[in-house]
C-alpha cells in the first residue's frame, strides 16, 4: 500500500518513483511474499536489495563455530539454520563454474527482479561481488533457493516500506 501511495502522491507532481530501497535476501523474503516485488514490477520502481547478504552471514565466511561478532544483530536466524541456506548456495554454486555462495546468493536477488546493492571492505570483496554477474540461476535453482530461503522477520522499517 504505501509504495503504491507514494507512487500516486509522486505522480500527481508529475515526479516518477523510480526506486525503493528494500531489506531483502534469502534470509529475509518478505518484501517478495508481501507482495512488493510485485507492486514495483507492475508500477516500474526498481526495487535495491540492501543486505543482499545478511550482513555476510550468506558468503559462507560465518559458521556455527565462527558466529558473526555481536554487533551484527541482522537476524534471530540461529547459524546452524543459516549455515543449511549457505549449503544450498554452495551446491547451486558448483554447479555454475564454481561460483562462491554470495555470487549465487546475489544472482538469486537478481533474478526477482531486484538490484543487490552489497557492501565490500576491500578490492576481494567487491570482485568476488562482481562475480554475481553475467551468469543467470536457472528456474530450478531459483526454485531450490526458494524452498531454502528464510522468511525473516519484519522490522519497523520494514513495515513502513514493504508494503505493496
Amino acid at each position: 500500500r504505501e509504495t503504491r501511495s507514494i507512487h500516486d502522491q509522486l505522480a500527481k507532481r508529475g515526479v516518477a518513483l523510480a526506486s525503493n530501497q528494500i531489506e531483502f535476501s534469502l534470509l529475509r523474503r518478505v518484501p517478495e511474499t508481501s507482495g512488493l516485488l510485485a507492486t514495483c514490477a507492475e508500477l516500474g520502481v526498481v526495487p535495491l536489495a540492501y543486505s543482499p547478504l545478511g550482513q555476510g552471514r550468506l558468503t559462507g565466511k560465518y559458521t556455527v563455530d565462527n558466529p558473526p561478532p555481536k554487533s551484527r544483530t541482522f537476524s534471530n536466524h540461529p547459524m546452524a539454520v543459516v549455515e543449511r541456506v549457505v549449503a544450498e548456495l554452495r551446491r547451486i554454486g558448483e554447479k555454475h563454474d564454481g561460483k562462491a555462495p554470495s555470487q549465487v546468493g546475489l544472482n538469486w536477488i537478481m533474478a526477482k527482479g531486484a538490484v543487490p546493492i552489497p557492501g565490500a571492505k576491500n578490492r576481494e570483496q567487491a570482485l568476488e561481488n562482481a562475480g554475481a554477474l553475467g551468469w543467470e540461476l536457472d528456474a530450478d535453482d531459483v526454485a531450490a533457493l526458494d524452498a531454502a530461503a528464510l522468511p525473516g522477520l519484519r522490522s519497523l522499517s520494514n513495515r513502513l516500506w514493504q508494503h505493496g
